[in-house]
């Protein structure tokens, strides 16, 4: 619980936020083209499930994605046209989307095992007009490849190889490693979302160039005023989530700092060894892992020699044993950060700075301005359930989270857009008394 003279310096520093937002920005030159100079910086250790490792340094994913985007301008790739990634944490992953990004192209980063209908889904919704696959999701592409026709190009890496499929490290081969960035304004469109539901269901969440910056602040404050000396972050969740892209990848390459990218499957006495291995100082893990990896080290650090320093989650509220197994054998205190599809970073904890209830959704972060609204947009009161919603203006200044809207769905997007400028996340919750949120569930669920 916060006290008074916590509470008052949160309001205050509210009040008087200012997002600085520039005129002209990119996520790409934000998240990898400022830091590539230092040719010494790390940007990504990677594993996958065969033991292969590799590290590549910020200048090296600035050269492979320069590669990228000059082969993706030679396929005719412009502004505004969508590009798949279908793909799991690798570093082809990670060059894509800074090469698609800097381009000002929309990047559409799809979970890579989805089924074939719902892959299918999303690429003729998306409109993507080329995809970037591996052997994960090109089994379920190549089912359903025959049904989008506005697909005109595949890229395969590694096993994923077939008719008409380009493979990756034949065409970046003899690419030029320089290219120039597209100059793009904060409000272009950078990215579409998708959320983890049925293909028929699935709407994608429009995203501008400048969501990166109204993320970062969340993320510096759920890993307690991250960068600190040697953090190193790493998550399971997929690159193509709100969680594991905004709050995850983007983020942690916003502060030049490295993460670690691991393909394969979660495992709890794997993600043990990795944390320990590659002295991981920063986590973002869902209840479930959190509940696998307890199950499998009640006490991790009596055999492992851990050294983390932070430790969020998201997804469905914790219990308080996870919590109390946390503070008591990892040492560090859970951040409970909530992510929706296509918007994060509006409330949650900061321990440092304002501590919260255990359980909660945490406050608003300074410059978003979050309520509980009735089915009329009226703001509700404390302890009574309703819409999340975040108001697309703060201080009189747009909040650079709030999506731009729904891909080519201008009726959902007036749905959740109400008339006087509050967008409702999709999910339920409640505000208690001294300002905390209460999840309660997905709209959709009533």
């Amino acid at each position: 619980m916060a006290s008074d003279s916590q509470a008052a310096d949160q309001q205050q520093l509210s009040r008087s936020f200012r997002w600085r937002v520039p005129a002209r920005f990119n996520i790409a030159d934000d998240v990898c083209g400022r830091w590539a100079a230092d040719r010494g910086r790390f940007a990504l250790y990677y594993e996958d499930a065969s033991g292969f490792s590799s590290a590549h340094t910020f200048w090296d994913i600035q050269r492979e994605a320069n590669r990228l985007s000059n082969v993706l301008a030679a396929l005719a790739t412009v502004a505004g046209d969508r590009v798949a990634v279908v793909l799991p944490q690798r570093p082809e992953a990670a060059i894509a989307q800074v090469s698609i990004l800097q381009m000002g192209a929309i990047a559409v980063p799809l979970a890579p095992r989805l089924g074939p209908d719902a892959l299918a889904h999303r690429l003729r919704d998306s409109g993507a007009h080329l995809a970037i696959v591996d052997e994960t999701a090109w089994p379920s592409l190549e089912q359903v490849r025959h049904r989008l026709p506005a697909l005109r190009h595949v890229i395969g890496i590694g096993a994923a190889v077939g008719r008409a499929v380009r493979p990756w490290a034949a065409v970046v081969e003899h690419a030029s490693p320089r290219y120039t960035p597209t100059n793009t304004a904060a409000g272009d469109p950078a990215l579409i979302l998708y959320p983890d539901v049925p293909a028929r269901g699935a709407q994608g969440v429009l995203l501008a160039q400048r969501a990166l910056l109204g993320n970062v602040g969340a993320y510096a404050s759920a890993h307690e005023c991250f960068p600190q000396d040697a953090d190193l972050f790493w998550s399971p969740l997929d690159w193509a989530c709100t969680g594991g892209l905004l709050q995850g990848l983007l983020a942690t390459w916003h502060f030049g700092r490295p993460l670690l990218a691991y393909n394969g499957p979660f495992d709890a006495g794997k993600a043990f060894a990795l944390l320990q291995h590659y002295a991981v100082r920063n986590c973002l893990l869902e209840p479930s892992a959190l509940q696998m990896l307890q199950q499998t080290l009640p006490d991790p650090r009596a055999s492992c020699d851990l050294d983390l320093r932070t430790l969020a989650s998201s997804g469905q509220p914790l219990g308080e044993a996870i919590r109390n197994w946390s503070q008591d054998k990892l040492g560090v205190t859970i951040s409970e950060i909530w992510c929706g599809t296509g918007i994060s970073g509006v409330v949650g904890p900061c321990a440092a700075r304002s501590p919260t209830s255990p359980g909660s959704l945490g406050r608003p972060y300074p410059g978003h301005r979050v309520a509980v609204l009735d089915h009329r947009g009226a703001v509700l009161g404390a302890g009574v359930v309703g819409a999340l919603a975040v108001h697309r203006l703060c201080n009189d200044e747009e909040d650079p989270a709030v999506p731009l809207g729904f891909w080519q769905g201008p009726a959902a997007t007036d749905a959740r857009l109400l008339a006087d400028g509050w967008f409702r996340t999709g999910a339920l919750a409640e505000a208690d008394a001294q300002g905390n949120f209460w999840y309660r569930g997905r709209a959709r669920d009533v």
